[in-house]
């Protein structure tokens, strides 16, 4: 563990006060998105990517208020047209103006914490996932939206460091059990994060500032991912002692092995309280390969909204199956899947571009 006196931070601990991470299937006041404009992140399938959206849009918005980041009153505009065009009803439906360089919400936003008092902010500093330039303008999303809704905001520190963490690299059950994996956040050659952190600096700021005190430690991400090992196309919680986690039957498909060693630490995990969680499997659908490169397709990159279950589908005969593997797990709402083919080209589906606001 590493010296807890090496720890500095002039905001103060959010666990100190109460604060805990809620999980995604509590209520939400709003969901955050940011409107697509990089046609970099979509080269050459661009054009449908707004229309995905706005049926992204229209499913959230019926149950809870849709907060979208757009460029500038033009965009904000050809936005509203195509929202209008879906038939999105716009009476629960914000924008806000904002310069960003991309629009993955959920790596790039803020991690949203409870306590009886409200909500506050954790403000994670965001990097561009280790690998990509264009991010500065996206690592202002957290303090445009603390200051926007008047939230406080706590920066993490640990070793005297602005710590590195995306909203992909973790998924966790409210009640203080959280999953990620050695790869994204321990491997110190490709994409690193926080250079020199152990499980145990880690397990200290996801304890302080998190109020995690319960960390499960998967192995590698699926093939394809370029965020090298986000826990959201891998394995996620779905209630507070179920884990849903996709498999491969293939033994010649690049993922069996990777997920065939996670499905084994799976076996021995606990969650908070000591007992051992219930554990369902989601399949993979056939690899999705566009222009010879290999995209992360999975059924585990689903948003839980108040109104529905949105699942990413890829015209795949598992699309059904996950849907209802899916359906067993979560009862009280809808589970709608979402044609994401276009998506995925982009190297993230519906997880990665939502971020949930609770009320």
């Amino acid at each position: 563990m590493a010296d807890e006196s090496k720890r500095k931070n002039q905001d103060g601990i959010p666990a100190e006060s109460g604060y805990r991470l809620p999980a995604e299937w509590e209520r939400h006041e709003a969901t955050w998105l940011g409107w697509p404009h990089n046609k970099s992140d979509w080269p050459g399938k661009f054009p449908p990517i707004p229309w995905v959206y706005a049926e992204i849009v229209k499913r959230i918005s019926s149950g809870e208020k849709a907060r979208i980041v757009v460029e500038s009153g033009e965009h904000e505009r050809q936005a509203r047209a195509v929202l209008k065009a879906a038939n999105v009803d716009p009476s629960n439906v914000e924008f806000y103006i904002m310069k960003t360089d991309r629009g993955w919400t959920r790596d790039s936003g803020p991690q949203f914490m409870k306590n009886e008092g409200g909500v506050a902010q954790v403000n994670f500093r965001f990097n561009g996932w280790a690998k990509y330039p264009n991010y500065k303008k996206d690592r202002r999303l957290p303090g445009f939206i603390s200051r926007k809704l008047r939230l406080q905001s706590f920066m993490p520190e640990h070793n005297g460091r602005h710590v590195v963490l995306e909203g992909g690299s973790i998924d966790y059950n409210g009640a203080g059990t959280l999953l990620t994996t050695e790869e994204c956040l321990l491997d110190d050659k490709t994409q690193v994060r926080n250079p020199g952190f152990t499980k145990g600096d880690y397990e200290m700021v996801f304890r302080d500032y998190l109020g995690i005190e319960n960390v499960l430690w998967l192995g590698k991400g699926i093939a394809g991912d370029d965020t090298h090992g986000h826990v959201d196309d891998l394995c996620r919680f779905v209630n507070p002692r179920t884990i849903l986690m996709v498999h491969e039957d293939d033994s010649r498909d690049d993922n069996y092995k990777r997920l065939a060693e996670n499905r084994e630490r799976l076996q021995d995990f606990r969650l908070e309280n000591g007992s051992r969680p219930e554990i369902g499997f989601l399949p993979m659908p056939w690899p999705v390969i566009f222009k010879g490169q290999r995209l992360p397709a999975s059924y585990a990159n689903f948003y839980i909204s108040n109104a529905a279950v949105l699942v990413p589908t890829f015209d795949d005969p598992n699309d059904r199956v996950a849907l209802g593997v899916i359906s067993e797990y979560i009862t009280d709402r809808a589970v709608i899947g979402i044609h994401a083919l276009d998506l995925v080209w982009g190297l993230g589906t519906l997880h990665c571009l939502t971020h949930e606001q609770p009320v």
